[in-house]
């Protein structure tokens, strides 16, 4: 499908080597001592320059003594471990982000760790792996596929053989990713909009206390300077992510946001417009899960797709002529090509009526005292909330309220341990139902005491007729014996309506209609008027 293609940010990785065992390292060893420290070169690839150094540092593996568990000759008298430094030659790359570093460490079965108090601790090494390199890459704007030939090129120029880190094993994996495109921050603000696809996907898709949920609504610089849509994310765990995309199995986070320097910068320069992208959260996968770097194709593929279908959610054109609503960065080019997944329709709306509905079903048909209770309590508390505490605070029995948990199951999540709602869309609904709740419990309160009040008063039976029925509606009623009365109304979306309702109420008590024409109105947002306006475009 023709779409933009979007640019590689981030990448971390570890890359197991052993097809040589252990030379690998050793050989780096021998190229640190003949450079009496560190190496350096320059290699050209693909027709660009890179440059790479070779450095060591200190290692916390314990030595193995003169041979290794499996037998290979260990000759090196000090623990060390190797770094590569490589990146685009400085005249190709003004910026100087293009770049990776490859932490080169030993590996072999039984090896170990000593922390900074002397304890020992086993470093985990593959089943079947045997002996080997580790090379952990972290780099960025680099497309991921050549971080393997860049790293072998590399070794090629300060000595190492490159066939040493021809093939990853099949065991290495990706610990990070990200991919993006640069939006004009003029046709950004739908993706970061309060009811734009990363708040729906963070409100819709976690349940409200379960599991891991993250969302970041932030919109101002670390200097405390505003700017709309500076930092916003939501991150999908690997149990939600099929609700938005039935077809990944990733967790992920997706993100709008703006560099550091986004203020202090001019109008027409990169930075100033903020970056759509989505990373992979391996953290938040299965312990016995990963993602093999045999899997990067499908990663992404699946990083593409979110980006492409966010950003089409909100309205972006992802396949402009020119670059459209895409500006052009030293590692972004916006450019339609036909390689990209096709986006995904966000079907969030159809999550949100499903989530409505269940709400709307439980609530119309009549809830239990109990379940009441426990939806006011978990409305009100901003913590774990188990059955028990439910209990405890509305003097119920703990059998009582699992009872009426379990028969609300599709509106909170239960355990014997905890409960919790469904989502945050269903925590905001279920929070307006119990304030709505509340608040006709208040009106029914203020219904008979306004009632009472007028007949203490001596207003006639007429009169305390209409006092209860405002009280009913939210409808503050004062000076009722003055020459002009006063309606001074709530939160009401209608009030022409109720302004109509309450006349015909008025007429029905036998009150004078001229007085009720004249009545001043004032409305919740502060203006004013006289009722016969509303009443002449009845």
């Amino acid at each position: 499908m023709r779409t933009i293609g979007l640019a590689p940010h981030e990448l971390h990785a570890n890359l197991l080597f052993n097809s040589d065992g252990l030379a690998p390292f050793f050989a780096l060893d021998s190229e640190v001592k003949a450079g009496e420290g560190s190496k350096s070169g320059e290699f050209l690839q693909d027709g660009e320059r890179w440059v790479v150094r070779l450095s060591y540092q200190d290692s916390n593996i314990v030595h193995p003594g003169e041979r290794t568990p499996q037998g290979t000759d260990w000759q090196l008298q000090n623990m060390r471990e190797y770094r590569l430094k490589v990146a685009r030659h400085p005249e190709e790359d003004s910026v100087g982000q293009q770049d990776f570093v490859a932490h080169v460490a030993p590996r072999w079965p039984g090896m170990q760790g000593e922390r900074d108090d002397g304890s020992r601790i086993e470093i985990p090494v593959p089943d079947g792996f045997g002996e080997g390199v580790n090379v952990r890459v972290k780099g960025s704007n680099i497309e991921f596929h050549r971080y393997p030939e860049l790293l072998q090129r590399a070794a090629i120029e300060i000595g190492v053989t490159g066939r040493y880190f021809e093939e990853p094993h099949s065991y290495s994996n990706v610990q990070d990713a990200e991919k993006y495109a640069r939006v004009h921050r003029d046709a950004s603000g739908p993706v970061h909009a309060r009811d734009g696809p990363i708040a729906a996907m963070g409100h819709l898709l976690e349940s409200d206390r379960r599991g891991y949920r993250k969302i970041v609504q932030n919109d101002d610089d670390e200097r405390g300077r505003n700017l709309p849509g500076y930092y916003h994310t939501a991150t999908l765990g690997p149990k939600r992510i099929r609700e938005a995309f039935p077809d990944h199995h990733l967790p992920k986070e997706v993100k709008h946001y703006y560099a550091r320097e986004a203020l202090s910068v001019p109008d027409d320069h990169p930075l100033s417009h903020p970056k759509v992208g989505s990373s992979l959260q391996a953290s938040l996968l299965d312990d016995d899960e990963t993602v093999r770097w045999r899997d990067l194709e499908t990663l992404e593929r699946e990083l593409d797709q979110t980006v492409l279908s966010v950003l089409a959610d909100a309205g972006i054109d992802i396949a402009p002529s020119g670059s459209g609503p895409f500006v052009e960065d030293s590692y972004f080019e916006p450019e339609v090509d036909h390689s990209g997944p096709e986006p995904v329709g966000l079907d969030l709306t159809r999550v949100e009526q499903k989530q409505e509905s269940v709400v709307v079903r439980h609530l119309s048909d009549g809830l239990s005292p109990v379940q009441w209770e426990a939806l006011e309590m978990l409305v009100a508390d901003g913590g774990q909330v188990a059955p028990a505490d439910i209990a405890d605070e509305y003097s119920r029995h703990v059998e009582s309220v699992r009872r009426a948990l379990r028969e609300m199951e599709d509106l909170v999540i239960s355990d014997y341990a905890d409960v919790s709602l469904r989502s945050e869309y269903v925590a905001e609904m279920v929070h307006a139902a119990v304030d709505e709740a509340r608040e006709a419990t208040r009106r029914a309160v203020d219904t008979a005491a306004k009632a009472a009040e007028a007949a203490e008063r001596g207003l006639e039976n007429t009169m305390s007729a209409f006092i209860a029925w405002a009280a009913r509606h939210g409808i503050d009623v004062k000076d009722a014996r003055e020459a002009q009365m006063t309606l001074r109304f709530g939160e009401i979306e209608k009030h022409g309506k109720a302004i109509r309702e309450g006349f015909r109420v008025w007429k029905d008590a036998g009150m004078p209609e001229e007085r009720y024409r004249q009545a001043q109105v004032q409305l919740a947002d502060g203006s004013r008027g006289t009722a016969w306006r509303w009443l002449a475009t009845g």
